[in-house]
């Protein structure tokens, strides 16, 4: 699925689907978003072994500035990753992409989606909030790191429709 906006000031960002020729790239991303980095093995292995797995990526100017992840399991999506470039955070991009897995989850028929985030991480739980999420639960040391809690959050998806002006396809 490919999907352009108009970013202010910056151009136009695209949305695609993940291929394997993104993952050195998304590795260098995990590793300036995350502590315990996912491997480009993990991304391989998503990419290739799981039929649950979509992976989208953002892209401005032709660069792979960030990508999100999530796993379609009957009528849910499970959010299993979201990053952006360190260089691009602060722009209302995170909330671009998390909009557009939310597009393509409803899409391919979910309702609901869920994801898991730490209570320490209060920018990301502001961002869930405003896109829906509501947190219904804790994961007691879901974190390898550190051990902290995640909360867990859900979100009904509203039904999105693509517009002419935006082209899908696989």
């Amino acid at each position: 699925m490919e999907v352009t906006e108009q970013t202010e000031a910056m151009g136009p960002l695209e949305f695609r689907s993940m291929r394997m020729e993104d993952i050195p790239v998304i590795c260098e991303i995990e590793q300036e978003a995350f502590a315990t980095p996912w491997t480009a093995g993990a991304f391989h292995n998503e990419l290739t072994n799981n039929q649950f797995a979509r992976y989208l990526v953002m892209e401005l100017d032709g660069q792979v500035i960030g990508y999100g992840g999530m796993w379609m399991i009957m009528e849910e999506a499970h959010v299993t990753n979201v990053a952006v470039r360190e260089a691009y955070r602060g722009k209302k991009l995170g909330e671009r992409l998390m909009r557009e897995l939310q597009k393509t989850a409803s899409f391919l028929g979910a309702e609901r989606m869920t994801l898991e985030v730490r209570p320490s991480n209060v920018i990301a739980q502001r961002l869930y909030g405003k896109l829906g999420f509501h947190s219904v639960g804790v994961r007691r040391g879901y974190y390898t790191d550190n051990r902290e809690d995640a909360l867990v959050m859900w979100a009904n998806l509203p039904k999105y429709h693509y517009t002419s002006n935006e082209r899908t396809g696989e």
